[in-house]
Order: C-alpha cells, then structure tokens, then sequence
C-alpha cells in the first residue's frame, strides 16, 4: 500500500468518525429537550407525574381521584405538548363539577393561558358547545373576546357552529359585538355569510355594526348577496347599510349578488338603487357573471338596465360569458336583445389568453359546445375571426358534429397556422389518419393542388449549401417533408389517394413518388395518372373554379344557384361526404 492510498484511508476514517460524534451528539441534544415546549418562547417544560393523574382524572370524569389530586396544585400549572393545562381539558369536558374542581384547584392566570392554537379554556367550552361551561367560566372573569392563533372569537365560533343561546350567553357578558377578528370580519359578517336570520338580529340588537368592512373590503350585505340571503339583505339594508359600497376589487353589491342570481334578491337591491352599470376592476359587470354563470332570471333583469356604453367600455360581450359558461338559453336572451354574435374581445381582454382569442363562437368551440356554437352561427357569428381559427380547434378536438357545423357556416379550410406554418393548409395536419375528416375538408373547398406544388420537383430535395438549418424547418413546410417521415409515409397511399379525387393530373416530387411507390395504392394512382380523367369530372373541377372556395363554403349562396339538385351534389361531392351518409346510417 502506498503512501497516497494509506493518507487517503486515513482521511475516510477521519471523516467517518467525525459524523458519527457529530450524529450522537444532536441525539443527545434532542434527549434532553424531548419533553413539551410551551408556546413561541419554547420553554422547556417540567412534567410531573401527578400531572398525567389529573388529565386521566378529567377525561373519565372521576371526581374523587381530582379531588385528591387537588392539593398538587403545581401539577395545574403544568401543560402538555399542546399547551393545554387541566383547565383546558376540564372546559371540554360535559361535566361542570370536574370544571368547578379543576377551576379552583387552578392558578389565578389559568383562565387566561391559551394553548399553543391560542384557545383559552373559554374558547374550548364555546367550540364545544357547552353552555353551562361557559356560563362558570365568564361568572368567573374568563374573557369573551380572546382571539385564537386563527384570529376567531369566542363569539365567531358560536355563529360559526349556529349556536344562537351561546351567542346569547356572550353577548350578556359583554363579548365586543363589533369585535375585528381573521381579516377584519366580524360575528356580523359571518351571520350574514351562513344565512343565520336569527342570529343576524340578534347582533344587530345588540349594536353590531351593519356596514363594517373587512381587510378586502366586503361588507355584510356583499357577503349576504354572494349567497342569495334575501331576508338578512332585506334587514341590513333596513339598517342603513350601503347598496353601492364596493370591495377593494371595486366589485359592487350587486356584482356579488349575481354570484348567487337569486333574482328577488337582485330585485330588491335594484329598488333601494344599485347600479348595474358599475363594474369590477377587471372590467365586469353583473350581467357577465349572471350570464356566465346561466342566472336566466337575473339575466331576465340586468339586460333592459345593463348600458351599451357600460359593456363596450368593459372589452367583453355578455355573450362571451354566455358562452364560457355553456349556457345557450343565455346566449338566446342576449342576441334576441340586440347583443352584436362577432363583438370582438377588446385587446386588454384579450392578452389575457394565450391564444389571444377573440369571438364568443370560439370560446363555445373550446367547449366543445355544439348548441352554443349553433346559435351563435344562426345569428351570424363569423367562424374566422380569431388568430387560432374555430376550426383548428374542432379538428383538434376532433368532433365531427362541431367541424362540420363550422365548414358548413363557412369555416375556412384554407387557414394557415400562425406557428410553424406549412406550405399548404394547415388543417390537413389533423386529417391524414381519418378519412372522414379529409373528405369534409377536400368537400369544402381545401386546396388540395398546393399539397404537390413541390419546388424540387424530380431533383434532390437537400437544398444547395444546406448545413444542417434552413427555414423550412420552420416554416413553409412542403407536404412531401412531412408525410414522408417516418411515423407517417404508411399513410402516403390513401391520402394521395383520396386527394386525387379533388385534382386533375398532378406531378409527384421525388420524394413523394420514392414513399408512394411502396405503399399498395400505387398501382391504382398509376392507373388515374396515366389515363385522361372523365368529362365529367373534369367539369366538375371547371365549375368549383369558377364558384371560388368562398362561395363554395357557403351553403346560402350555393342553395340560390339555379341548377338542379342533383348537379349541385354533385358539384358538392355529396357521394363523398362519409360524415352525412354515417349520420344517416345511424338515425336508421
């Protein structure tokens, strides 16, 4: 063994032993302070064994065993791991002679001392429940407004836990009525959230503020209305609390109220002179939540009162709320008062969305929501007004119903895709495994001659100087590059198949014609390349040129052409729409 090898064991050793004092002694450290810690200082407290006598005395209630244990009085002074003293167990417990026993047998402080949640002995009876408890510990000088680590109060709780005779009992000791507690919300506050009629008028009686405001600035009334409580709306606002107060977001009354969209509740703050025209400081107004949210009562209400001026000014349509929400009868009310199927998102809205979104249709579409999207499309709402075209997205998600309601409203299967853009139409990228799809698309107008229009023609398709990087990588994207790859060429066949349908002769690539020669189609693509098309079909093609891909995505414009029924199908490739003849079968 070398010198190097003998200091290099030398050193692991050292190091080894060094971790191994350093590991026993924090296990001796721990050992030490292993008993209770009391509170933020972190006491280190003495534990008696009379103390664990007393805490099983209490919790089977054996009153002779506590009575003895009374004159330990040191031991009631001594709290567990969670900070709670005889005192604290005795108030939880439904026996008010253990209380009584516990109590005086306690220190002077006892009553006060909290536990580690911050509750005192009080505080626990109140969260228990127990009236009789709690009426020996106020009797006794314990303090009804002692805040816990949460920042509740004893009167908090006893609202909370819809306890109206403990509610009673603190505000005869004089519990703070108006007492500040967890974000400066009071017992009214939380009377007026649950709905608690009695306890509302009680607190009122007993001189409960009817307008106090919490750290966010809701009042009672604001958190009465998000639930829908008429009756406590009703008497606050009899109170004097204020209808047009607004939280820190600037949301109004009313805006909460629409939460809910209990219309006698809208109603009757309407009446005592809410504003609908007020909005949030993201710019909605109540009809927007009540639409999104499908109040049609409410909605009923809002919209004679809701201003034009208001809406605009918001950068939102109700109707896109109507339409993120899934709510077509919503959506009805609306158009049928007037509201515009194409207002556009303002661009502050709209930076909001990744995709920059724009119409109420393509938040319908996203849902997946064929009603609301036919609505919106009967009432005129245009299908290509968003940078992420309503078609992408029904292609994405792959819902026939949705792709062809949207192609036969004029949906544009020519739209080219703002990222990684191709150098035909994006659209064919979701349907070169479903020939349902393709068929829709080519039916419709796609522009199936750009998907051969290849610059390399029969030469190399590597460009000169390339190095690794070059545009197309990015963009403009022949159609050869990307069904030639290796995950999709198995599909070269049918789709060049299927496309000849659409084209007259068309020229392969070499990249095109090298992948298409494998696959088993190709004897029957050499067959149509290598005859003259029918007359007929030939004038088919002549006749869709003429029409343009506008007018032949546009059902209205082709059902005014005057030529016979069977002409236009077939002008329409009817006999190679699989989408229509599928529903058919299955209606049957």
């Amino acid at each position: 063994m070398d010198l190097e090898t003998s200091r290099g064991i030398f050193d692991d050793d050292v190091a080894t032993q060094l971790m191994i004092e350093q590991s026993l002694l924090q296990r001796h450290k721990q050992s030490q302070i292993k008993s209770a810690v009391s509170g933020d200082a972190r006491r280190i407290i003495q534990v008696s064994p009379e103390r664990e006598k007393i805490f099983n005395a209490i919790k089977h209630g054996d009153e002779n065993a506590l009575r003895k244990l009374a004159v330990h009085q040191h031991a009631f002074s001594e709290e567990d791991d969670t900070g709670f003293l005889p005192l604290h167990e005795a108030a939880m417990q439904n026996n008010q002679n253990i209380l009584q026993i516990t109590f005086t047998a306690s220190p002077e402080d006892a009553k006060h001392r909290k536990t580690h949640m911050g509750k005192t002995a009080l505080f626990l009876a109140v969260e228990k429940g127990l009236l009789d408890n709690t009426f020996f510990l106020l009797d006794n000088g314990s303090s009804p407004d002692s805040l816990d680590k949460e920042e509740d109060s004893p009167l908090v709780v006893a609202v909370r836990n819809n306890h109206y005779d403990m509610t009673k009992l603190l505000l005869n000791f004089s519990a703070r009525v108006n007492q500040e507690g967890a974000h400066r919300r009071t017992a009214l506050h939380e009377a007026a959230r649950l709905g608690l009629t009695d306890f509302v008028d009680l607190l009122l009686k007993y001189g409960a503020h009817p307008d106090a405001r919490s750290s966010y600035g809701l009042t009672p009334l604001a958190l009465a209305a998000q639930s829908g409580h008429l009756e406590i709306i009703r008497t606050l606002l009899r109170r004097g609390a204020d209808v047009e107060s607004q939280a820190q977001d600037s949301a109004t009354i009313l805006f909460e109220a629409s939460a809910s969209g209990n219309p006698d509740v809208i109603s009757l703050l309407l009446e005592y002179g809410a504003d609908a025209n007020v909005p949030k400081h993201t710019g909605h107004l109540p009809i927007h939540r009540v639409a999104h949210r499908g109040h049609v009562k409410a909605l009923a209400l809002l919209i004679p009162i809701t201003s034009w001026e208001a809406v605009d000014d918001s950068g939102i349509s109700p109707l896109h709320s109507a339409a993120a929400g899934g709510h077509t009868q919503c959506l009805e009310m609306l158009l049928k008062a007037g509201y515009d199927p194409n207002f556009m998102l303002h661009p502050w809205v709209r930076r909001s969305y990744d995709d920059k979104r724009q119409s109420a249709l393509y938040f319908a579409v996203s849902n997946d929501d064929i009603a609301s999207a036919r609505v919106l499309l009967e009432a005129g709402a245009m299908p290509n007004q968003d940078p992420v075209k309503c078609l992408q997205v029904a292609l994405r998600l792959g819902n026939y119903e949705l792709i062809n309601l949207l192609l036969r409203y004029g949906a544009n299967v020519n739209y080219f895709c703002r990222v990684n853009t191709t150098h035909f139409p994006s659209a064919l990228q979701y349907a070169l495994k479903d020939e349902v799809v393709l068929r829709m698309l080519c039916n419709y107008g796609y522009d199936v001659e750009r998907c051969f229009d290849c610059p390399y023609g029969d030469g190399s398709h590597v460009p000169d100087g390339y190095e690794g990087w070059s545009d197309t990588v990015i963009k403009d994207t022949l159609f050869c590059e990307v069904i030639c790859v290796s995950w999709l060429k198995h599909l070269t066949g049918s789709v060049v198949r299927i496309m000849l349908d659409y084209v007259d002769h068309v020229t392969f690539c070499s990249k095109l014609k090298a992948v298409l020669m494998e696959q088993k189609q190709w004897t029957e693509i050499c067959q149509i390349q290598e005859n003259v098309r029918c007359l007929q079909h030939l004038c088919r093609l002549k006749i869709r040129a003429c029409l343009g891909r506008l007018r032949l995505r546009a059902p209205i414009f082709m059902s005014f052409l005057p030529l016979p029924d069977r002409l236009k199908q077939y002008i329409l490739y009817r006999e190679y729409d699989l989408y229509s003849q599928k529903s058919q079968t299955q209606s049957k």
